[in-house]
């Protein structure tokens, strides 16, 4: 099987899984695609008898592909890359406009995830947040957010970093040794 790799990984860093939002999260580029449509066909259902007005559909089909073609190149390069030892975030803004955030996994104090109501449920996405000192960092509409968040809480887990249940362990071992103490 060969090595999976990414612009920007250290020498003995490994990838564990790579992820993206869900679809709906692209929701702004089908209303960009369907709009221009409607929009267009506005004016031949009022006056059928003039066939020239048959360009004004085809002209907005056209200008929505465009919108949706934008908003898709931002959703599909927007990725998430995690190795044992960090998590990055790769944003593509527009065609050409790009940001990139690492975050350590040893410096992971907390993970949460988040599925939002009925359809979030029924679609299958959700929000992981990712708490550090220095602050969050959420991602918002993940596809298979359960399933995410338990590959990140293992990969947090396995680097070194402390999820909740690790730091409610260490709390309860502390309290249990006070008290030993005290006795």
């Amino acid at each position: 099987m060969p090595k999976l790799s990414f612009s920007g990984q250290h020498a003995d860093e490994e990838l564990q899984f790579v992820f993206r939002r869900h679809i709906i999260a692209m929701r702004k580029g089908f209303y960009g695609l369907l709009i221009p449509l409607a929009i267009g066909s506005v004016p031949f259902l009022i006056w059928q008898d003039n066939v020239a007005l048959l360009w004004l559909p085809v002209i907005g089909l056209a200008i929505g592909f465009l919108i949706f073609f934008y908003h898709w190149i931002g959703w599909y390069f927007s990725i998430f890359i995690v190795t044992n030892e960090r998590i990055r975030q790769a944003s593509q803004h527009g065609l050409f406009g790009k940001t990139v955030i690492d975050l350590n996994l040893d410096k992971v104090q907390n993970i949460s995830y988040n599925i939002p109501g009925f359809w979030g449920e029924f679609l299958g996405f959700g929000t992981i947040v990712l708490q550090t000192i220095v602050g969050d960092m959420v991602i918002a509409k993940v596809a298979h957010c359960e399933r995410v968040y338990n590959q990140l809480a293992e990969a947090i887990r396995t680097a070194g970093g402390e999820t909740d249940h690790e730091i409610e362990k260490k709390s309860e071992e502390n309290s249990d040794q006070e008290e030993d103490e005290q006795d």
